[in-house]
């Protein structure tokens, strides 16, 4: 009963000085409203960009060629220093090779769902007259287009047949049959279309429609957006040139499968049995869910830094709390000395004015809140991300508030409690 006698007693004291109160709240509006937008921002923007590297695959590995490090020399006067290797170009040796790849298939075969593999051929343009759509052309394999997850809207996906014929077929997304076909996958598919790429033109027949899934990443305007168009794995490198071997490929590990524990099982594997006794160049590997932790605790660690700026204005707000209840105090020390002349104890007025400030923080809090999510709201929007208001932000927020209504009043109060009831009744 208490508790609510304070509140009310509170509410009151705000309502008789409303410009006062709300120019005192305004300070722990606007602290609230600003950690509240930042962190619901960012978690917006680590929940997208967790999403869309996960669906590019969640249990990827990527295995790379990397120049190994130089070994540390001593001389007979006992210096140290490290070989000065340079950069060494790679040779036919150096790289990962189809036979590997077949026995880390054979050697991993329950772990290990598939190897994909893609070539990147260059930018260019499908063209037609005068129109034209931006692609980006790749080639990739059977598994690698698997795990991009595409939904074809028209013709095929291209065959292990296709792969190893070598055949001159694409598959090209509904935005360059917009441009081209008027938008019928329909009659694009088994169509010849006409690629300039890399300074020559290159006649392919369309295999496929695939659906574009615009990336929220992506902010160009619709004129310059590229989009990806497939060739068969063996059709892009035999355009490219490219010599026998990789140095970069991905390998899908299958369900169930610890992807992290995996990458390093893999890596010391490919070292141990092929690259043990290459003197320049080793295997490294790293997988998704690697590269999804560390871009999520980067993400993580800028809003919460920015968010200690933004919560640097609260302290603010807090000290103007501490400041109006030490006005309030003075300006009612008639009445603190009446309740004492009567019987009430230190403990009951200090409790009165924390309870004064709490309520001041509490409503600045909850009006920031709502300011706060409106914010982030508007800003994700505006960026092209789906709102994600932080829950621990909120939390956070309304702990806070309570926080710095108890540390700022508690001085105040403390005051109040041990004024002199004479010298209060004496007080004009």
């Amino acid at each position: 009963m208490l508790f609510l006698e304070n509140v009310l007693l509170a509410l009151g004291s705000l309502r008789a000085n409303k410009m006062r109160a709300l120019l005192t709240i305004l300070g722990i509006i606007i602290g609230i409203a600003s950690v509240i937008a930042i962190m619901s921002v960012g978690n917006s923007i680590r929940t997208s960009v967790t999403s869309s590297m996960e669906s590019m695959g969640a249990n990827h590995i990527t295995l790379g060629l990397r120049q190994k490090e130089p070994e540390e020399e001593v001389t007979e006067e006992g210096y140290r220093f490290e070989g000065g290797m340079g950069q060494v170009s790679m040779s036919e040796e150096d790289y990962l090779t189809e036979e590997m790849l077949e026995e880390a298939e054979k050697e991993f075969a329950d772990q290990l769902e598939g190897v994909l593999l893609s070539e990147n051929v260059g930018e260019g343009k499908v063209k037609d007259g005068k129109l034209s759509s931006n692609v980006s052309v790749t080639g990739a394999n059977t598994p690698y287009l698997k795990s991009q997850d595409l939904k074809l809207l028209s013709g095929r996906l291209l065959t292990d047949r296709d792969q190893r014929e070598k055949k001159n077929l694409a598959l090209i997304s509904d935005r360059v049959v917009r441009k081209l076909f008027g938008g019928d996958t329909g009659k694009a598919a088994g169509s010849q279309i006409e690629v300039y790429l890399n300074g020559r033109y290159y006649n392919y027949t369309v295999a496929g429609v695939y659906e574009y899934d615009k990336s929220a990443f992506t902010a160009l305007p619709e004129e310059y957006i590229s989009t990806e168009l497939y060739l068969p794995f063996e059709t892009a490198r035999e355009q490219t040139h490219a010599a026998p071997g990789y140095s970069q490929i991905t390998l899908a590990a299958r369900s169930g499968v610890d992807s992290r524990e995996f990458s390093r099982k893999l890596e010391n594997w490919f070292n141990q049995k092929y690259f043990r006794h290459n003197e320049r160049y080793e295997v490294s590997a790293a997988s998704m869910a690697d590269m999804v932790k560390s871009m999520t605790g980067m993400l993580t660690t800028i809003s919460a830094a920015i968010s200690a700026i933004a919560g640097i204005s609260l302290l603010v707000g807090g000290i103007g709390v501490m400041n109006i209840m030490l006005v309030s105090i003075t300006e009612r020390t008639r009445e603190i000395g009446t309740r004492k002349a009567l019987g009430a104890p230190g403990g009951s007025i200090r409790l009165q004015f924390i309870m004064e400030a709490v309520v001041i923080c509490l409503l600045g809090g909850l009006i920031g809140i709502v300011l706060g999510l409106l914010l982030a709201a508007a800003v994700t929007k505006a960026m092209g991300y789906a709102a994600s208001p932080s829950v621990e932000g909120i939390l956070f927020s309304v702990a806070f508030s309570v926080f710095i209504g108890v540390f700022f009043g508690y001085y105040p109060a403390s005051r109040a409690a041990k004024m002199n009831p004479i010298d209060a009744l004496r007080y004009e």
